[in-house]
């Protein structure tokens, strides 16, 4: 039966069947064909999977989301950050990083980021000259960035399946960000200094001053979200309800970039969105019970421990496996089908959750920007007319700055576990 689960699931995946019916048709067979419990349990375990007041938060971001996008809320970002650092070698490509953190700390979504920062300035940089293929990938690494910047809907899924503290996690997240975002930064300036790709003229105090002005609304929203959170004035799932309304105020009653036509639009992109991943979510809390049905989990535990005594050594493999699901499976799928797996054995090396949970994240946001199921590639790809293909070689050095920093996260738990602790 376990061979039949897995087996299948990797058929249906070739033949590109979508991942929430994968998953579904995969769990449902072998249920039925080992007779393992009442069909029934199928309808009921994926309404379970999906049956949590935290999960509530993930609708509510994507929300906020696309009310951000279509706000103008991520174009005054763009201007204030190209204000700060648009003058330097590479500007455009390190204002597509710095905005894209900005933005992550509000939209927990790496799709999002991607679509709303991409759209302004893949084309700005092709304009001033960049090649297409360095921006769509550079936006592209950048977008990852939602899901590892809290708040963070991979986070959020983590904190359920895992069942550790979503706080906690945002916490964890902070200083594995920063890491990442400033080798990404570093990269696209030493890159455009070799290609000759310049910035923009200095910006002066009074325009410095002006977009900032203009963007403080936008940038004090992660200081409500997340302060809110730490400060214990509301949960991350009512936290999400507060970014709705504050994008709501200000995308049509503030900048008055959202028009109450508009609106119709956004909630129904959300509302498909929000039940593409919930379908995901579903199925794959169904495919994981049939796992600890069949107790997968316990025989790669014994497996693990019975290979290897060596927490490095399991690390490393932890990390293949990982970077190698996220290439092919959706980030919601794979947490909650690897956490009950791999968590465990985790445990027993004393790895602490929180820290193995910002490995796992950081190996599924690699997945967003890697062929060939990247989806920010995807999205990237939209915007800027190239294909996968053709960005498929110029993504390889921002994997491989990537993959440094997930290797300096690995090995030094603290950069995780720090903040957290301070609590």
């Amino acid at each position: 039966m376990i061979a039949l689960l897995f087996c299948l699931l990797g058929v249906l995946f070739v033949i590109g069947l979508p991942i929430a019916f994968s998953l579904g048709l995969a769990s449902a067979v072998t249920v039925w064909a080992g007779d393992l419990t009442r069909m029934v349990v199928v309808i009921q375990q994926i309404f379970n999977s999906i049956n949590s007041f935290p999960l509530m938060a993930i609708p509510f971001f994507i929300l906020a989301g696309y009310l951000m996008q279509h706000g103008g809320i991520s174009q005054r970002l763009v201007d204030f950050s190209n204000a700060i650092v648009g003058n330097m070698s590479g500007g455009l490509a390190i204002v597509a990083i710095l905005t894209s953190l900005f933005f992550a700390a509000i939209s927990g979504s790496g799709a999002a980021t991607t679509a709303a920062i991409g759209s302004i300035l893949i084309p700005a940089m092709v304009h001033k000259g960049y090649n297409v293929k360095f921006a769509s990938v550079n936006q592209a690494t950048a977008g990852a960035l939602g899901v590892i910047i809290p708040p963070s809907i991979p986070m959020i899924l983590y904190g359920i399946a895992a069942n550790v503290s979503i706080g906690d996690m945002f916490f964890a997240g902070i200083i594995p960000g920063m890491l990442i975002t400033i080798t990404l930064i570093l990269y696209a300036y030493i890159f455009s200094k070799i290609k000759g790709y310049g910035g923009s003229e200095k910006s002066s105090l009074k325009e410095l001053f002006v977009t900032g002005r203009k963007a403080m609304l936008a940038l004090i929203m992660p200081v409500i979200i997340l302060g809110g959170i730490y400060g214990g004035v509301f949960t991350p799932t009512e936290a999400a309800v507060v970014a709705v309304a504050y994008s709501f105020v200000i995308g049509v009653f503030v900048y008055k970039e959202i028009s109450f036509k508009d609106l119709k639009n956004i909630f129904t992109t959300s509302a498909v969105t929000t039940s593409t991943i919930l379908s995901i979510i579903g199925t794959a809390g169904l495919y994981s019970y049939i796992m600890q049905n069949l107790r997968v989990p316990m025989y790669i535990s014994e497996l693990f421990l019975n290979a290897t005594t060596s927490m490095i050594v399991f690390i490393l493999i932890a990390n293949v496996l990982l970077l190698v699901a996220g290439m092919f499976i959706e980030a919601a799928a794979a947490i909650l089908i690897f956490v009950p797996i791999l968590l465990p054995v985790a445990t027993e090396f004393g790895i602490d959750p929180l820290h193995f949970g910002v490995i796992m994240i950081v190996n599924l946001a690699m997945g967003m920007f890697t062929p060939p199921v990247g989806l920010n590639l995807f999205v990237a790809s939209q915007i800027s007319k190239v294909s996968i293909m053709n960005m498929s070689k110029a993504v390889i050095p921002f994997v491989l700055i990537v993959l440094l920093d997930l290797m300096i996260i690995s090995f030094i738990p603290e950069l995780s576990t720090w903040l957290p602790s301070l609590e």
